[in-house]
């Protein structure tokens, strides 16, 4: 069994864009339940995260951006939420709740490279990887994955670095910032044409993206990703792998038509830590992107974490 860290917060649960909104607090206590129930939280080590200081995060985003959302959060402390998007607002809790999901995957990162633990799993909130280097969006202010990228980088001193993303949306925002970042392979499957519709053709050799039809099942996801992403990976040889954990290209998801089940999860895990085996020393950091169905969402979400354990 693998030794891995579960890293949370419950001021990642403050965050709260209405109560008619899919990226709600309850996500973490689905899936915090769900785990209870199946007794896997007794096999997890448990971290508290810790919010991320301001220059770990511009390493992704510019200063100006950085400090345009810290001056949104503060100027919503006290009152209602304020839009950052369409679909993406700032209340009391936001800003603390953000900077909580970019220092959780640094912080897993700094106990995975120290040998404090093999794998980690980041149930924090608001996501990540639709922000691009200076634009918010689609639920996402800080791209968590991309400042856990950099910090593998710039203060480990690894030299290839490999995200790997399944969410039901392109990963536009970590496409952006590392779109001409070599040290960097981003592989995204996604459902297209959807949402957000940028960077779905971005050029490089290191951006392996994977539009998959809506409608198509876990056979035809399984077809493309295997046939996309793992010679590409074995190719690039990963020092470590990040995962952007997204879980809504679930059949029950009610923002995606894709009709993944929890064993294309459980899939796409073990060939994950397959490459991490051969690789990266068996070093995997996932951070929870999507996934609005709450009980697939705390099925999927073990589903992947029993397969990093029992690998």
């Amino acid at each position: 069994m693998k030794h891995i860290g579960y890293f949370t917060h419950s001021d990642c649960m403050i965050h709260d864009m209405g109560h008619m909104h899919p990226e709600s607090p309850m996500r973490l206590q689905a899936i915090d339940t769900r785990l209870q129930a199946q007794g896997l939280m007794l096999d997890l080590t448990r971290f508290d995260a810790e919010p991320a200081e301001l220059d770990l995060i511009e390493r992704a985003h510019p200063h100006q951006y950085v400090h345009e959302i810290e001056q949104i959060g503060y100027d919503a402390i006290n009152g209602d939420l304020i839009p950052v998007d369409g679909d993406t607002s700032m209340g009391p809790g936001s800003l603390r709740a953000a900077l909580l999901a970019a220092g959780a995957g640094c912080q897993a990162v700094d106990h995975v490279m120290a040998g404090n633990i093999e794998r980690a799993f980041c149930a924090t909130r608001p996501p990540g990887h639709h922000a691009e280097k200076s634009l918010a969006m689609g639920f996402c202010l800080f791209n968590n994955v991309a400042v856990a990228a950099l910090h593998a980088i710039e203060h480990h001193g690894l030299e290839r670095v490999a995200i790997i993303d399944f969410d039901v949306h392109n990963g536009n925002g970590t496409v952006d910032i590392f779109k001409d970042d070599e040290r960097v392979m981003v592989c995204s499957s996604f459902q297209h044409p959807f949402y957000p519709n940028r960077h779905f053709d971005t050029p490089g050799e290191h951006l392996i993206l994977t539009p998959i039809n809506a409608g198509s099942d876990g056979l035809e996801f399984r077809k493309k990703v295997e046939s996309d992403f793992f010679p590409a990976l074995d190719q690039f040889k990963p020092e470590l792998i990040l995962i952007s954990a997204g879980f809504d290209a679930h059949t029950e998801d009610p923002l995606g038509e894709l009709n993944l089940v929890e064993d294309d999860y459980r899939w796409i895990t073990t060939l994950i830590n397959d490459i991490a085996n051969r690789h990266s020393q068996s070093r995997i950091v996932s951070i929870l992107e999507g996934g609005y169905h709450l009980g697939a969402l705390g099925r999927s979400v073990c589903a992947h974490i029993e397969m990093m354990l029992h690998d």
